[in-house]
Formats: C-alpha cells, structure tokens, sequence
C-alpha cells in the first residue's frame, strides 16, 4: 500500500528544515530505523555529503538514521533495500536527468508504489506527478525524458505563489504558466502552497496542512480545494 508524503516545501519562513512536518515524518516513518535521502536535485552551494548531513540531522531528532543514495557503490541496490525514502529539493530538471542517469527512477516509482514510505519536498514532490512539465525550475540541465515517478495521477506545482495585485511586476505568474501548459496538456495540476503537503494511504490522496491549494484543469476556472479535501478521483 502507498505511503507517501508530497510536501510543497521543506522549510516554512521562520522556521528550520523540516520544523513544521517533523510530528507528521515521526508517524509517516515509525517502522523505520533508516531511511535513504536522495540529494541529487542540489546543483551547487551544498555537497551531497552536506546536503545528506542536513537531513540527518534533523531525522537524528526522532531516533532514524539517514544514508545517501550517493553513499552506495549501487544506487538501485540502495533504492530496492530502502526502509524509507526521502528526496530532498533543488532543481527538478537536475533531479530527474541524475534519476535517469543512475536507472532507478522506474525503480523508485515501483519501490513507492509496493509501500515503501517516501518523503517528497519541493523538487522531490514535482517528481511524484505523471510529469516533471509544471516546475518552477530553470532547465539548466536537459533530463532524458519529463517523466516521472506517476505516485498521484496528477502534476504537481509545489510552492505555489498567488498573484500578487499590488506587485509592479510585468512577468508570468505561476498561473498564468499552469495555463500555458493547459494550452498543450490536459493533465490537471495541483498548485501546492506552501506549508501543504499531500498524504496518500493507498489509493487515498488527502489535502493537508492549514492552507487551500489551488486545482487547475484544462478549459476551467482554477477551483479552491479546502483542506481534509479528498484527491483520490481527481484525473
């Protein structure tokens, strides 16, 4: 059975890496001792060593071990004996060429979807959609293909920023590019505020956090979804 966490951000203005979803993380990861953290999104400021020291650190706090996928001589050896799996942010496009790269995103997507648990933040949540198509990233990097691991049946805008009516700013809002990919694609997309994060239980697919998120659907006005909102149907 599913279980995943799609969370739009690792870290909430004022406060640390990961503060907000630890009591979540806690239940979300209780069977496990050790979990693999998938760093391959940072492209530069922070090493993986130190990108994968972050995170243990905060895991530390709830008594679970953490190990880099960049720390085993095998990554899809890393992937199959996982007993958890966390994928950090950074760039998607990075992300998902390094996924490619290393042959194990077919591998995460079957591994999550037989039950593993997994942790998606940022560019770790874009990859849970059926396509990477709705990032906010620059593509500074051109992956093998746009998709992805296809854990929801939907895509995914993590960090979903509403227009700002006071702003002298001229350029393309977030939803004015969710509605340019509608132009070409008729998958709907989920803007995920920050601050939200999706839980999926099996086939189940429930909005949570404080905020509203944002659903855009091909040929529609963008509708306003509460949270405790159920997702499961939505395709």
């Amino acid at each position: 059975m599913k279980s995943i966490i799609i969370a739009s951000t690792s870290t909430l203005h004022g406060g640390s890496y990961l503060e907000y979803l630890l009591p979540t993380l806690q239940s979300h990861f209780k069977n496990c001792k050790s979990i693999l953290f998938i760093p391959y999104a940072r492209p530069s400021g922070i090493s993986h060593d130190e990108y994968t020291k972050k995170a243990a650190q905060v895991f530390a706090t709830i008594n679970i071990k953490v190990k880099g996928i960049h720390e085993f001589e095998n990554p899809e050896d890393a992937v199959k004996n996982a007993e958890g799996i966390f994928t950090g942010g950074g760039n998607t496009f990075l992300l998902v060429t390094q996924l490619y790269k290393n042959n194990v995103m077919q591998l995460l997507s079957e591994t999550v979807k037989n039950g593993t648990p997994y942790l998606g933040s940022s560019a770790g949540s874009n990859i849970c959609g059926l396509s990477m198509q709705t990032t906010n990233d620059m593509p500074i990097i051109y992956p093998p293909s746009f998709q992805t691991l296809g854990l929801v049946p939907f895509n995914l805008n993590p960090h979903y920023l509403d227009p700002d009516s006071q702003s002298q700013h001229m350029g393309e809002t977030r939803e004015t590019r969710i509605k340019e990919f509608h132009a070409f694609n008729a998958i709907p997309v989920l803007g995920l505020r920050e601050g939200s994060w999706l839980e999926v239980k099996g086939d189940k697919i429930t909005l949570k956090g404080n905020l509203a998120a944002r659903l855009f659907k091909q040929n529609l006005n963008p509708e306003e979804l509460q949270p405790e909102t159920d997702l499961s149907n939505l395709k």
